[in-house]
């Protein structure tokens, strides 16, 4: 794959830069501060240190993927990524030399890494542009999907990965030889919402001919991620662990709610406060706005926001914002573009209502709608609401419900401490994309309001 070995190299280019300009800056300012003696041996240390950590976080930002992220969200990885590291070091210094250390070769060093890390992705970028076929890709969409919406999937999929994907064909999964006689013709496969059994025959179709395929996992499938294989028999045995309910694992994590919430509130007082100034200087309304959500099993409670909107936002009832909404003030749009809107809700954490990881409380009323449309959607409130979860990291704020709660049984499937500190730690990179923050369009947030009306008129 010509693609992964331009990955490769930009990979090696990258450590090269910038573990190189760490080594060189720590090892010409730094290192007689830190270590008075076996300076050798504490250069390689602190050296070899900031390798794992940059690797790491670079691993988990996924800082050098040339192919599947554009330039800017992959320099926006690389700074976060080495930034973190640096950072890291630098307090290491400080805390070893038991005094302040010079802080400005250390942001010299910030500066020239992000501007050779920019100069390597961009050539990179633009060489795999040039030289890099986009896969023929063939969808085979059924089951609930229809035509309108697998063409709409895969203009998504185009818009943002025509140098990867060409999706030039789709074909429902009834018609079962015209599947397979594309399969025989194409470079990649995605498989969107079909039967199982057919799913299984077009499979292992794309195994014999080793074509590349992608599906997109049913309720079932990510349900399996919760199994572990037991060998009683023979017989392969899968049982589910229901993960979700280790109320060991619980008590550790409200111990680091109660603590982070307590130490972000302290931290975060001055923005919170100046924040609340902006608010009511602009219109002399409420500061704070109250919205009801659900919880864990479906328990109700006030979520505590920075109101972004005009006071009577909500007259005509629970509308999802838009894009360009005219309810949102210019305050409350500063606000949702940095989330210092979302931060009130450090208050609910530290009261238990909610957690710092986990499904994003819905609202009491949209709540039942998407229940409505997927009765599996209640699995989320097996577990506590979250500030931030895997649905925010990995969607939009306009993702589907169908997607957001695949995403969030993802997390719900594979939860742990590790895992909740690793979203913790990708929150950093969403705050600074736009993308994230997409409101619905205007036809989308209409039909959820409107579903939402005939849901009360039925309840009443």
């Amino acid at each position: 794959m010509k693609d992964r070995r331009i990955t490769w190299v930009a990979r090696v280019l990258l450590v090269l830069l910038n573990v190189g300009l760490f080594a060189l800056v720590w090892l010409k300012f730094y290192n007689a501060y830190a270590f008075r003696t076996h300076r050798t041996e504490g250069a390689l240390g602190a050296i070899a240190v900031y390798y794992v950590v940059y690797i790491w976080l670079s691993k988990l930002y996924r800082a050098t993927s040339i192919a599947s992220s554009s330039i800017e969200e992959t320099v926006l990885s690389q700074f976060i990524s080495f930034g973190i590291a640096d950072l890291a070091l630098y307090v290491a210094a400080n805390l070893l030399y038991r005094q302040y250390v010079d802080i400005l070769p250390g942001a010299l060093t910030v500066v020239l890494q992000l501007g050779g890390s920019t100069l390597i992705i961009w050539r990179m970028k633009r060489y795999m542009l040039g030289h890099i076929k986009p896969s023929s890709t063939l969808l085979v969409y059924g089951g609930p999907t229809d035509l309108p919406r697998a063409e709409q999937f895969a203009r998504r999929l185009m818009r943002k990965y025509s140098h990867l994907f060409a999706v030039d064909k789709l074909v429902h999964e009834a018609d079962a030889d015209a599947v397979l006689k594309a399969i025989d013709v194409c470079d990649a496969v995605i498989f969107m919402e079909i039967d199982v059994t057919r799913r299984a025959v077009y499979m292992e179709h794309c195994l014999e001919r080793r074509t590349v395929f992608f599906l997109v996992p049913e309720f079932a499938d990510i349900i399996c991620r919760g199994c572990t294989v037991k060998n009683f028999l023979d017989t392969p045995l899968m049982r589910y662990e229901y993960n979700y309910d280790r109320r060991q694992g619980y008590a550790v994590k409200r111990l680091c709610d109660i603590v982070f919430s307590l130490l972000f509130l302290v931290l975060l007082s001055p923005v919170m406060l100046v924040a609340a100034i902006a608010i009511r200087l602009e219109d002399r309304g409420p500061v704070f706005y109250r919205q009801e959500r659900v919880t864990l099993d479906g328990k109700p409670f006030n979520i505590l926001k920075f109101r972004s909107m005009v006071v009577d936002a909500e007259r005509y009832g629970a509308i999802p914002a838009t894009e360009n909404d005219p309810r949102i003030t210019r305050v409350g749009r500063l606000m949702r573009k940095t989330r210092v809107d979302e931060l009130p809700q450090l208050l609910n954490i530290l009261m238990g209502q909610m957690s710092f990881v986990g499904p994003r409380p819905e609202r009491l009323l949209h709540a039942a709608l998407y229940e409505q449309q997927v009765p599996e959607f209640k699995y989320r409130l097996r577990v506590k609401g979250g500030l931030t979860g895997y649905a925010q990291v990995y969607g939009k704020y306009n993702t589907s419900p169908e997607d957001k709660l695949k995403l969030d049984m993802l997390y719900i499937e594979n939860q742990s401490l590790l895992l909740d500190f690793k979203l913790a730690l990708l929150t950093i990179k969403i705050i600074f994309s736009p993308e994230s923050t997409e409101g619905f369009d205007k036809e989308r947030s209409d039909e959820i309001n409107r579903r939402a009306g005939k849901g009360m008129k039925r309840s009443g």
